[in-house]
């Protein structure tokens, strides 16, 4: 992910007249192929998931990616992290990036909670003596403790959550990225997870989140990108952009 210098004067988030299209498989074996090639029907189509998307986000900004499926601000997310690259267009970031984006993702099945923890956080960028000094407080964070030495592929995806999501906000992170993987989990460990986002908030962090849960996201988040059809729809108050999408 390509980044931008340090100053105070930049935003965090520079998202450039984004595009990105995927192509779409009609057929799923060598059969199917070749019936629909006999029979002249289309094999692939493609899907423009974001079409000329731009928005800039500011240090400390809590901004919520909004639209119904398919819209595309999974993809937007996904380009801000460096998971994905656009097909034209830029996406520059300032600062170190941690992304909630799915569940488990960064974690090694055949690895123990304990030597994950060591894992995710160097791809979040951590050091190792970073993440020793912050060993315990992920753990306790995660409320696992009795699971920390258990192979990750025995865990639930509440567990998953609770591991994933307690490593990436004990980094010294600057952007914060989160996919609903707030669905996720009990009712408890979510409000506690409100809570440190809140924390992070306050702190001057800068928030990119994605939900369909409107009214968590409406009274976190100070603004509102509504997506449709891979456009950028409305980008103004977050309960303006809300209203604006249950209209």
């Amino acid at each position: 992910m390509p980044r931008i210098s340090e100053s105070s004067a930049v935003p965090r988030i520079v998202v450039d007249d984004i595009r990105k299209v995927f192509t779409l498989r009609h057929t799923h074996s060598i059969k199917e192929t070749f019936v629909a090639a006999a029979r002249r029907k289309p094999l692939t189509s493609r899907f423009h998931a974001l079409d000329g998307v731009s928005f800039e986000v500011q240090q400390g900004e809590a901004v919520a990616l909004l639209g119904f499926n398919g819209s595309g601000k999974s993809t937007t997310l996904k380009m801000i992290s460096g998971v994905l690259r656009p097909d034209t267009g830029e996406v520059l970031t300032r600062g170190r990036v941690a992304g909630l984006i799915e569940v488990g993702a960064g974690f090694h099945p055949d690895l123990s909670g304990r030597e994950n923890i060591y894992l995710n956080a160097a791809i979040l960028g951590m050091t190792r003596q970073e993440t020793q000094a912050r060993f315990d407080e992920i753990v306790a964070f995660s409320e696992i403790e009795q699971f920390i030495d258990t192979e990750v592929k025995h865990y639930s995806s509440g567990m998953f959550l609770r591991l994933a999501f307690s490593v990436a906000i004990h980094t010294e992170v600057d952007i914060l990225l989160i996919d609903e993987i707030l669905s996720v989990g009990d009712e408890p460990f979510q409000q506690k997870c409100l809570a440190r986002i809140r924390e992070l908030h306050a702190a001057g962090k800068t928030l990119v989140v994605v939900s369909h849960d409107l009214n968590m996201v409406s009274d976190l988040c100070e603004r509102g990108i509504l997506l449709r059809d891979g456009k950028v729809a409305f980008d103004g108050p977050s309960h303006d952009a809300v209203a604006l999408m249950r209209s």
